[in-house]
């Protein structure tokens, strides 16, 4: 049930009314209930490796030449896992990148119209290429495949004439195709040119093409591509973006891709009867053939295949030139980007299985949870370490072994791990059939219980089948004057109760009749027994020092002990462990405070009084040889000693006259502000009156405005105006 449970096989480990499954619990609750070390079995999970070579250590151009499938990069490559639920196993896994380690290169090209300058560059690209891969490697391949599109409407023209050349003009061009496969991979760059130059370009009506059906072809037909247990790199070459899963339905194509090789003489012959694949179909079948995809495009499409870089893992996207001129260098840029990187996968897990990773990367980069699964910046020689967890949560079923793998995505190798898992005790195998122990042999007795036989029931098999709903059974699992049986808190099975499980595997119900439970006592704070007992049979059987229904009262008198060493000061009595005090004059946790009390000073201080009496009549004597009356010495004493200690101020009427001086000072203010304001505008107003009164008008005389004369004087074509 977990890591921390046991099974306890003593023979006489249960109590009257437990069923078998009480004898798995905690390991430190089997020990609390009288179970011996020696017979709890308590099996562990393990770890074993089987395979373990050691990384190759190789430098380019040296004299051996090894084989791809002698060079490891990955240890270890083989182990096996025993898994017990809830305890996870973990070991480290080693990669590092090998020099010199073999390339298949194969170049899918978009051989629409549009593509036809590129055409002229690539088909030099063979040799030009391989003088550039033999930097990264001695051991390259490179092979090209074509596609244009499917070949029904509305995606290419089905008229005879457009069949036979689908370019409009004198352009001759080759009849439309969906993928072909022209050269498989090969170490003769000379022959890729040569291929490559005979190809033609082709046409379509529609502006994405049918690429998808080809990398779906390349991907699943290994065997006519050439594919190696090598680094496989996959270029992509377009300018125009692509149909998908669901685009087939326009040409009445309903069937969804299958994933399988379907090439015929090269050529891929299915692309009217299968639809496009989906993305993450794609994704799948590149992951499966360790496949990575370069995607050299056009500037204007670089957006839409960005995105689709985002949904494949092993990827890259390298902007193309108008006329494909820069792809050499595009292919390398891309492969040291993808080379650069290492991505662990694992194959689908078994259900309860989880698997976590923590990467421990160059520059003492670590890191968890998705990001453990990679690291990045990885030269040649680098070596990189991953620790993975593997957790069963729960046993199968049927208890059978179960294999994953992990590997880096983009290379061939990988780690197998067998997983085995522990759910069953040792003990079982030292069983004995048909012991006497189990009512005459009839089941086995293993693990200090009964395995019955097919056919019997009961906790030691004494009953079959036939007799479990026997009425004259049900009589033996009730109590007397009750109709319940089982107390309804379990089955009468062969005249005995068997009580009922609980979520909680802590609750249990017990007892001949399943009367009692180890959850129904009392709690204090939340806690059955306040955490100071244990609930047996519905009562707290408490802890030395506490006592009470819940175990809630505790018998420990240090807490009401007074500093006079008094339990109470000797005014009251400890009652769990707090002070009930007897005397109402005192209170406090120790019955110690009495602050309004009468006569308290007096009774602290009554020998500091009569000191001070003393001095005080021996200075009068001492002084005028007069000796104070008797009666006069009790009074001031009875004066004194009636003084009572200072009460506490009383600190509602504080505040309440804080807040009121505060709100009458306030109020005060407004008042005088509002006053000065009136005052002000009175005056200002009294200011205006008087201006408007003095104020003198000028006046102004005819003789101010004098008129103008004008004299306008007209000649041929010219005006004067004359102003005196």
């Amino acid at each position: 049930a977990g890591p921390n449970c046991g099974w306890c096989k003593k023979t006489d480990f249960l109590q009257e009314g437990e069923p078998t499954s009480a004898r798995c619990d905690d390991l430190a609750a089997l020990k609390s209930k009288g179970c011996p070390v020696e017979d709890i079995e308590n099996p562990r999970g393990s770890k074993q490796v089987l395979e373990d070579r050691e990384v190759t250590n190789r430098k380019i151009g040296a004299a051996e030449k090894l084989k791809p499938e002698a060079i490891t990069q990955i240890q270890p490559q083989k182990l096996v896992l025993k898994l017990r639920v809830g305890e996870p196993q973990t070991f480290s896994l080693k990669f590092k990148r090998a020099e010199d380690y073999p390339i298949d290169l194969y170049y899918l090209m978009d051989l629409s119209y549009s593509m036809k300058d590129d055409l002229e560059n690539v088909k030099s690209l063979g040799t030009a290429l391989m003088f550039e891969m033999e930097k990264i490697t001695s051991d390259f391949r490179i092979g090209f495949g074509s596609f244009v599109e499917k070949t029904v409407m509305p995606y290419i023209s089905t008229t005879p004439a457009k069949l036979r050349n689908p370019c409009t003009g004198d352009q001759n061009c080759t009849s439309p195709f969906s993928y072909k496969n022209v050269l498989s991979l090969t170490s003769e760059g000379n022959k890729f040119n040569e291929l490559v130059g005979k190809q033609h370009i082709s046409g379509n009506l529609d502006s994405p093409e049918g690429g998808f059906d080809a990398i779906m072809q390349v991907a699943v037909c290994g065997e006519q591509i050439g594919w190696r247990n090598v680094t496989r790199l996959l270029v992509f070459s377009t300018d125009a973006g692509f149909h998908f899963a669901g685009d087939g339905k326009l040409g009445g194509i309903v069937l969804p891709n299958d994933g399988k090789c379907h090439l015929e003489n090269n050529m891929y012959t299915m692309s009217h009867y299968y639809d496009y694949p989906s993305i993450a179909h794609l994704v799948q079948k590149l992951s499966e053939n360790n496949i990575q995809t370069i995607f050299a495009v056009t500037e204007e499409f670089q957006a839409v295949y960005k995105e689709l870089k985002n949904l494949i893992p092993k990827s890259a996207v390298g902007t193309l030139s108008s006329n494909s001129s820069n792809v050499i260098q595009l292919i390398i840029d891309a492969y040291n980007s993808l080379s650069s990187e290492v991505i662990l996968e694992n194959s689908k897990l078994p259900k309860g299985v989880t698997i976590s990773y923590k990467s421990y990367c160059k520059n003492g980069v670590n890191d968890t949870q998705e990001d453990g699964r990679k690291c990045s910046n990885i030269s040649i020689g680098d070596e990189v370490k991953f620790e993975i967890s593997v957790t069963a949560n729960e046993c199968p079923r049927k208890g059978q072994n179960e294999t994953i793998k992990i590997k880096p995505l983009g290379f061939t190798e990988e780690v197998e791990i067998n997983l085995q898992f522990v759910c069953e005790c040792q003990c079982q195998n030292e069983g004995e059939a048909n012991s006497p122990a189990c009512h005459e042999g009839n089941g086995t007795f293993e693990c200090g219980a009964c395995r019955c036989n097919e056919g019997r029931i009961g906790r030691l098999c004494e009953c079959s089948t036939d007799e479990v709903n026997s009425e004259d059974m049900d009589a033996y699992c009730r109590r007397e004057n009750s109709t319940e049986i089982c107390s309804n808190n379990g089955e009468c099975i062969c005249g005995q109760c068997v009580c009922k499980k609980r979520e909680n595997t802590n609750e249990v119900y017990s007892g001949k009749y399943c009367e009692c439970d180890n959850f129904n006592c009392d709690r204090s704070n939340g806690l059955i027994c306040g955490g100071n007992g244990i609930c047996k049979c519905r009562v707290c059987e408490c802890f030395p020092n506490f006592t009470g229904s819940a175990c809630d009262c505790s018998l420990d008198t240090v807490p009401c002990m007074a500093s006079n060493g008094q339990i109470c000061n000797g005014r009251g009595t400890c009652e769990c462990g707090t002070c009930n005090c007897t005397d109402p004059k005192f209170q406090g946790s120790t019955c110690e405070m009495c602050q309004t009390c009468l006569g308290v000073c007096a009774e602290h201080n009554i020998s500091l009084m009569l000191q001070i009496l003393a001095s005080v009549q021996n200075t009068i004597l001492k002084a005028s040889g007069y000796v104070l009356p008797l009666p006069f010495c009790k009074i001031m004493f009875l004066l004194l000693f009636s003084l009572e200690c200072p009460s506490g101020p009383d600190i509602i009427p504080i505040v309440a006259g804080v807040v009121a001086g505060i709100v009458l000072i306030g109020l005060a203010l407004l008042l005088i502000w509002k006053l000065l304001m009136i005052i002000h505008d009175r005056r200002e107003f009294a200011k205006f009156e008087k201006e408007k009164m003095n104020a003198k008008w000028d006046t102004v005389s005819e003789e101010a405005f004098t008129c103008i004369k004008v004299t306008v004087v007209k000649e041929k074509y010219k005006t004067f105006v004359h102003v005196p």
